[in-house]
């Protein structure tokens, strides 16, 4: 198939023609398909059901220390609940608190906590002049959104197949003091679903802040959302590499289940060293009595151990694969060849990270928009929205049904085909 590039106007003109007509049939359709976010399919919702039926009456409502889970106490999450997650991340059970549904409300109080109190007894994040945050992009704009509101500095670092650029990590770390901490999902990244390979995870242990409250942000969050059982990335574990290192404080890592089980119903943990796990708790004994320890109870209830949690996230997988194989073939079949996209093929995680021409997502999303399917906003994977080359996209394949994502994917890359024409026209 020949590259838009090699077109001649003529053929660009012609070609924009045919694709007009065919925007203006699909904008007839009346569509109105959601792609913007990460969300679990109504599908995955409806496969766990059974996920409600665990607690009941008559269920055994003490942890197996002995603890009433209906009463108040153990700050830190319920012994089998801290395995669970331990066990899915690859750690020890003590260096785990266990919270609520959300890791994002995890991350954001980690924030805070540096913010308002500073870390390990260092001058609090707001009583400095300059805080500065290292942020791999495109990224996850959720992140971005957190340090923003805080008024932190926020510094674009690119992104590689194997993780974030880490001579320019290693460069603002350890010369300038200002830079407090650093963004990262280390597996199945979103966008782009990279996992970082076992030199940048022993780089990130290694490293020599200038800065003494410097901390690593490790959003762990697709642990175990592989689509490809025989082909599953494998993420080194940080926490080892540190202790090699003599780092054992650089780093708060941050999980749940909220694609695991219910989103909006899910438990989450923070994973740190003990002297980081401590000042945590000496500031939450303030903030809550207690977390929610009945829905920690059916968590270990309905997963039993790590074992199981997998076994079940088998059944996610294959709901999931064939829409992440969907749209790629869609993509390849469409603009392979074209010289107007690349993408990524990721092996887990939940997204796919699409680059235009430069100069062309805006347009891209906007035209999907008018169409009828919303996708990411164009510049949501940079800090402050504010994409340098306006060409990365987000595509999200897990919400729609299969049936919806396929005319959304057929959408999006017509509307790929029509801005990039009409940028090349521009030139």
């Amino acid at each position: 198939m020949k590259s838009y590039k090699e077109l001649g106007r003529e053929e660009l003109l012609s070609l924009k023609e045919s694709l007009d007509r065919q925007y203006g049939e699909a904008k007839a359709k009346g569509l109105k398909l959601d792609m913007s976010r990460g969300k679990a399919s109504v599908s995955q919702l409806n496969m766990e059901m059974d996920f409600l039926d665990v607690v009941n009456s008559d269920t055994e409502i003490k942890t197996e220390t002995g603890v009433d889970c209906r009463n108040y106490g153990l700050l830190d999450g319920i012994p089998e609940a801290k395995r669970l997650l331990a066990d899915m991340i690859g750690v020890s059970e003590d260096m785990i608190i266990v919270f609520g549904n959300s890791s994002l409300n995890i991350m954001y109080d980690a924030v805070a906590r540096c913010m308002l109190f500073g870390v390990l007894g260092s001058t609090p994040w707001c009583r400095l002049d300059k805080v500065k945050f290292l942020c791999p992009v495109p990224g996850y704009d959720r992140h971005f959104a957190i340090t923003e509101q805080f008024g932190i500095e926020m510094i674009n670092i690119p992104m590689t197949e194997t993780g974030p650029d880490m001579d320019l990590v290693e460069k603002y770390v350890s010369e300038d003091p200002a830079v407090k901490g650093i963004w990262c999902v280390p597996k199945y990244s979103n966008p782009q679903g990279y996992t970082y390979s076992d030199e940048t995870v022993r780089r990130f242990a290694a490293l020599k802040p200038a800065a003494e409250d410097f901390r690593i942000f490790w959003d762990n969050a697709y642990a175990v959302h592989d689509l490809y059982e025989d082909e599953r990335d494998e993420l080194l574990e940080i926490f080892a590499e540190c202790e090699k290192a003599g780092n054992e404080d650089l780093v708060y890592e941050f999980c749940s289940t909220s694609k695991i089980t219910f989103p909006g119903s899910g438990i989450s943990a923070i994973a740190a060293s003990r002297a980081n796990l401590e000042s945590i708790k000496s500031i939450m004994t303030i903030q809550t009595i207690g977390p929610d320890k009945m829905n920690q109870l059916r968590h270990v209830k309905y997963f039993k151990n790590i074992d199981g949690m997998k076994t079940h996230m088998k059944k996610h997988a294959q709901i999931i694969r064939p829409k992440f194989e969907a749209v790629l073939e869609v993509l390849e079949r469409e603009l392979g060849g074209l010289g107007i996209g690349t993408w990524t093929r990721p092996r887990g995680g939940y997204f796919i990270s699409f680059e235009s021409l430069e100069g062309c997502a805006k347009a891209i999303v906007q035209k999907c928009k008018e169409a009828g399917v919303v996708m990411t906003g164009a510049g949501a994977t940079y800090p402050y929205k504010a994409d340098p080359k306006d060409s990365n996209i987000r595509i999200a394949p897990t919400f729609p049904s299969e049936e919806e994502l396929s005319v959304a994917a057929d959408l999006f890359v017509l509307c790929v085909k029509l801005a990039s024409v009409e940028k090349l026209l521009e030139g």
